[in-house]
């Protein structure tokens, strides 16, 4: 058989934003190209998947997804006030993308969700977030955000999938102002060294069910194990 033809097709979430298309501006729907390089590395086919009332009809046709990162979570997902009036939510990508989520936990379908799609995945499993870490107590200047990249150190715990797949201490990214507070019945299974804050999680009960809260598409080929591993899981 053609090596390409035994290609996993991996779904990954993208954003509907305004965008320039030629000489256009109109609304696109867009993904960092990051995610489907680390998803061709790893030997899958990368399948975007942009929000939608029906995009669980695509769940029959992949075999394993990836819930990107993007923006932050409509606070209402977790019962509580936005901590701002500031802030620009996006409903119908928070319902598709939990929908998602959802199926693929119900379908024991390989999932790997990135900084976002953590935070969602650790509040469909009864978790909560921090909505602004520079303003919130023991995580001032975890990291950078708004644009802005820096890197820290997180420590994984031992008998977990990531400890196994990159051992006990990893030096990940920070791109976020948002992190998990509560990752409800998930099991916490890395935090950043300097503050503690949680950066990975898991669902060692499926087949394979990871969230982590760097970008590991943005670090290089030795972070490439994780979609690597999704892939892997996804031929089974």
């Amino acid at each position: 058989m053609c090596p390409e033809l035994d290609r996993p097709l991996i779904g990954v979430t993208c954003c509907i934003r305004e965008s320039k298309f030629a000489k256009w501006t109109m609304d696109a729907a867009i993904l960092p190209s990051t995610y489907t390089s680390a998803i061709e590395r790893a030997g899958g086919i990368a399948l975007l998947i942009p929000p939608s009332t029906f995009s669980t009809s695509v769940m029959d046709k992949i075999n394993g997804i990836v819930i990107a990162g993007g923006p932050d979570i409509n606070p209402s997902e977790y019962h509580e006030e936005p901590y701002t009036n500031t802030a620009v939510y996006y409903p119908e990508q928070d319902a598709s993308e939990r929908a998602l989520i959802q199926e693929a936990l119900d379908r024991n379908m390989p999932m790997l969700c990135v900084c976002r799609g953590m935070q969602l995945l650790s509040v469909i499993h009864g978790g909560h977030l921090h909505q602004h870490l520079d303003d919130t107590l023991d995580y001032v200047g975890h990291g950078s955000y708004d644009g802005q990249s820096s890197e820290h150190v997180v420590t994984t715990n031992e008998g977990s999938k990531i400890y196994s797949l990159m051992g006990p201490k990893v030096t990940v990214n920070s791109t976020h102002h948002q992190g998990v507070s509560d990752a409800g019945s998930l099991i916490v299974t890395a935090n950043a060294e300097h503050d503690g804050l949680i950066e990975a999680v898991e669902r060692p009960d499926l087949k394979f069910c990871m969230g982590v809260q760097w970008h590991p598409e943005r670090m290089g080929k030795n972070h490439d194990i994780l979609y690597s591993e999704l892939v892997k899981s996804a031929r089974r």
